[in-house]
């Protein structure tokens, strides 16, 4: 298992972390396979998603925060991030990925996204190369 560490900007953003899983396969100098990549925290999430327009992710974070506001009258969790709780599970927490000659075997426009919704933050993800 590989680790890879990644400061967060704000309380919600998307993280591109493609570079660094691309390097991790590289590293581990298998030349085909799969790489899954997971994220061991309850307040961010890892997702695959659009990389070549930025107004995607601004887009994608808009729309979680309406369909999850920070704010509930109803949330209950005393330290009052229920709403990164609840986007961290609907983005998941880990995807895996087929890589061939070293290179992941994604879409032309996939990148893989560190999610972060309760930051500013130093999160680790683990990546696990097979």
């Amino acid at each position: 298992m590989r680790e890879i560490t990644i400061e967060t900007p704000s309380r919600d953003a998307f993280v591109e972390i493609t570079e660094h899983v691309m390097a991790m396969v590289k590293d581990a100098d298998a030349d085909r396979g799969i790489v899954t990549v997971y994220v061991p925290h309850t307040t961010a999430g890892i997702t695959i998603n659009e990389n070549a327009d930025p107004d995607v992710k601004h887009d994608m974070l808009k729309q979680l925060d309406e369909m999850v506001p920070w704010e509930q009258p109803f949330f209950r969790h005393a330290e009052g991030n229920s709403a990164a709780h609840v986007k961290a599970s609907m983005m998941g927490s880990s995807v895996t990925i087929p890589f061939q000659r070293y290179k992941l075997v994604l879409g032309r426009w996939q990148g893989v996204y560190l999610c972060e919704f309760d930051g500013p933050r130093t999160r680790n993800v683990w990546l696990r190369v097979s």
